[in-house]
């Protein structure tokens, strides 16, 4: 998936503050946070968006030869397909054997993919990559409807994987954590020229999507 990759903060969080405002009606706490664009603009432009509270999601063995970036949208068919038919392999092949240490970061294109990010981290760590595989498993699903349905897609996949209505409510109303998400992918995107998804930072170098085939030929080239 290739769009205007590079948004700024604000951008992206109009896009998804009309769901947001389903999810958190007038009155209820969080709204006010997320709904002040122009905050978000002011803090964007000096610096003042406290990221600390985004943790890099990673697989594998730390001191893995290969370090292998995945950035990623999970509104995105392509990098469902990825999930799908081609990372189980590189799990298996190359993570679970030491030989990649595996980084996934979010690639924020719209409101939807915005909230998969925040209900997927909703969890921890430890549920990440579990809601990740049920995220893009059920994609077509999730994704369709008005926000309302999108995020109560969202809330019963969460729920599935063992949260409560009460901790996904606070996860998706989130305003801060919101704009941090957003500012820590605008920056890593930024870094590392990405415009498309999905795309992969490997040992520093940019690489496009492929086949498994070409993939295991690359990875092994640098082993």
């Amino acid at each position: 998936m290739n769009r205007n990759m590079i948004l700024s903060v604000t951008a992206i969080l109009a896009v998804a503050v009309g769901g947001f405002l389903w999810l958190n009606p007038a009155g209820s706490t969080g709204t006010t946070a997320l709904t002040d664009l122009g905050a978000a603009q002011a803090q964007t432009a000096s610096g003042e968006i406290d990221t600390s509270s985004v943790v890099e999601m990673t697989m594998g063995e730390e001191d893995a030869p290969i370090t292998f970036i995945e950035y990623a949208s999970y509104t995105c068919p392509h990098c469902q397909r990825f999930h799908k038919d081609v990372f189980p392999q590189l799990k298996a092949d190359y993570i679970d054997t030491g030989k990649v240490k595996f980084v996934y970061r979010e690639v924020y294109f719209d409101g939807p993919g915005l909230w998969a990010g925040m209900t997927a981290r909703c969890g921890g760590e430890e549920r990440f990559f579990g809601m990740v595989d049920l995220i893009y498993e059920n994609q077509r699903e999730w994704t369709q409807g008005a926000p309302a349905e999108v995020a109560g897609n969202l809330k019963r996949m969460g729920k599935l994987a063992g949260m409560t209505d009460a901790q996904l409510d606070a996860c998706l109303q989130d305003g801060d954590k919101a704009r941090a998400l957003t500012a820590v992918f605008q920056e890593n995107a930024e870094r590392d020229g990405i415009r498309a998804t999905p795309s992969f930072v490997i040992n520093g170098e940019l690489q496009s999507n492929m086949a498994y085939t070409e993939l295991k030929a690359l990875l092994d080239s640098m082993l």
